[in-house]
């Protein structure tokens, strides 16, 4: 069960997407069906893109876990990734990437995680064996040499539906709500290291068990 907030000004540090999610919601002109296969120009526009923020619904079936959970997640090329999994009260879990580090917080656990921007610990935090630079690209409808099958449906402008097998056989499915490319309304914060003072550090397998418990 989520821990209640408390007023830890450490917590009011932590940035959050909820307002970007919010505009882009705001701003969203289409609600097209999904395409299969959309123009090249379109392709060509979503794999550049500098930033990107959107809401997401997950399902992930691994070898070791298996999950479903809301998501929100934004990225700053080329080597930004923020990844929060929201909880009743707040955020259950904050990772961030940048550079070769990567960072997850459980504020409500007052518990941090410390290892590198590589597959290797994301899968292990997360259970996704993708480093951040191809999770971009499976946004982006891009498709990482490593990946074992890819399957995406697309909206106007990016993807809206991905079905991937990731290298270690797991499979990952995502709806994608709300994406906004580029993301205009972060900022530089959402990419740096989530205040933790006072923390206690995990290991991985307990950061897994503190973000996926039921």
């Amino acid at each position: 069960m989520t821990r209640p907030r408390s007023s830890d000004p450490s917590r009011a540090r932590v940035p959050r997407l909820v307002i970007a999610v919010a505009a882009a919601a705001a701003a969203s002109a289409s609600c097209a069906a999904p395409l299969a296969v959309p123009p090249a120009a379109v392709v060509e526009q979503a794999r550049v893109v500098p930033s990107y923020s959107a809401r997401l619904g997950v399902s992930l079936r691994g070898p070791e876990l298996r999950a479903r959970t809301r998501v929100l997640l934004a990225f700053q090329r080329p080597d930004g990734l923020r990844i929060e999994i929201p909880g009743p009260t707040g955020a259950r879990l904050v990772a961030v990437a940048r550079g070769d580090q990567l960072w997850a917080v459980f504020p409500g656990e007052r518990a941090i995680y410390s290892g590198a921007a590589r597959a290797e610990d994301l899968e292990s935090l997360l259970g996704v064996a993708l480093s951040p630079a191809e999770v971009m690209d499976l946004l982006t409808g891009v498709r990482s040499p490593r990946v074992r099958e890819y399957r995406v449906r697309w909206g106007a402008s990016l993807p809206r539906q991905i079905d991937a097998t990731l290298p270690d056989g797991a499979r990952l499915k995502a709806t994608v709500e709300d994406a906004q490319a580029p993301a205009t309304t972060l900022g530089e914060s959402a990419f740096t290291e989530p205040a933790h003072a006072g923390y206690r550090s995990v290991d991985a397998d307990q950061a897994r068990a503190l973000w996926s418990a039921r």
